[in-house]
């Protein structure tokens, strides 16, 4: 990770505050015009915006910025022509569009923690509930006029396996144990977590994929998580184990997800993020009657919840501290 050395580098050296009367914010999100108003009304102390709403507006208007906030996608095709630039907020939980081979790395890139951990739980169990209590079955009887009792199953003492234990992994790990569930998380290297009963690494592949009643995937997109869900995990799963997938497209191998779905060798799968997005009508995942999909919106980002972060960090900047959520260029999250 970026060194308070390194941070400090960043806000003092080349072009520093100093050459300038103010610090110059572009805003390009497609939430511009909200988060304009958002921040104008903190009167946060020398700072000027200039709020765009398109990547060719933006082009025109960066070279003079030295500060960044929206969505990493928007913001990737600008990059070159900030020629004053010292930092970067995401408004966004997922950078991977500012992060790789040949991307730039001399600016602080600040990320979205401990807003999404809510919204992704509220999700993940949405559909939980949904499941153990038949509420799409339900819902089919109602509209048969079918009076008929469906047996269910409590939470309480299943298990969820959590692969990724970042901020929204442990959320979720939260929210599970309010329902008494027993919860397992996976991770790259391990560390105690106190909101999960046992942490997994890779050399416990076998037992972590096994066993759970639900998998959830939480986990950032870098060289070793691409495609980390291939066949052989799906198959390591038991059959009747459910999959979420919440974090990033690409750790799925979607090709080895709809042979494991169609083979039956898992229950049923709960997908909102994709390999290519919006998902190709000529996936095979739309028309398979065990998965249910949902176009990328588990965990939105809400401008007033991100600003609150850009304000904190925006603080720091100036009394030239380190800055909250920093991203490690070198790890790719």
């Amino acid at each position: 990770m970026l060194s308070d050395f390194t941070t400090y580098r960043f806000l003092r050296e080349g072009n520093t505050n100093k050459y300038m009367k103010k610090n110059r914010l572009l805003i390009l999100s497609r939430d511009s015009t909200q988060y304009d108003e958002l921040i104008k009304r903190l009167d946060l102390t020398d700072l000027e915006l200039i709020a765009c709403d398109s990547i060719e507006k933006a082009k025109k208007r960066v070279e003079h910025c030295n500060i960044i906030l929206g969505e990493p996608t928007r913001i990737a095709p600008i990059l070159k022509g900030a020629k004053r630039l010292q930092w970067v907020q995401s408004t966004f939980a997922g950078v991977e569009a500012l992060l790789g081979p040949g991307k730039r790395t001399d600016y602080v890139l600040t990320g979205v923690k401990g807003v999404f951990g809510p919204l992704m739980s509220e999700y993940v169990f949405a559909y939980i509930l949904a499941l153990e209590r038949h509420i799409f079955e339900v819902y089919e009887n109602q509209k048969e006029r079918a009076w008929k009792k469906i047996p269910y199953k409590s939470l309480q003492g299943k298990l969820i396996g959590i692969c990724g234990l970042g901020s929204i992994g442990r959320h979720i790990a939260q929210t599970a144990k309010h329902f008494k569930m027993k919860v397992w998380g996976y991770k790259r290297s391990y560390e105690e977590v106190p909101e999960v009963d046992r942490v997994f690494t890779a050399r416990d592949f076998t037992e972590f994929f096994s066993n759970p009643d639900y998998i959830v995937l939480t986990l950032p997109s870098t060289p070793d998580t691409i495609h980390f869900f291939d066949y052989d995990a799906f198959r390591a799963m038991k059959r009747s184990a459910i999959l979420i997938s919440i974090g990033r497209g690409n750790v799925i191998s979607e090709s080895s997800l709809a042979r494991a779905l169609e083979e039956k060798l898992i229950h049923g799968a709960v997908l909102d993020v994709f390999e290519e997005e919006p998902l190709p009508e000529a996936s095979p995942l739309w028309a398979l009657p065990n998965v249910l999909i949902t176009p990328h919106n588990s965990g939105f980002s809400f401008p007033e919840n991100v600003v609150k972060i850009f304000a904190e960090n925006y603080r720091r900047f100036v009394e030239e501290k380190p800055l909250k959520h920093i991203v490690d260029f070198s790890r790719d999250y």
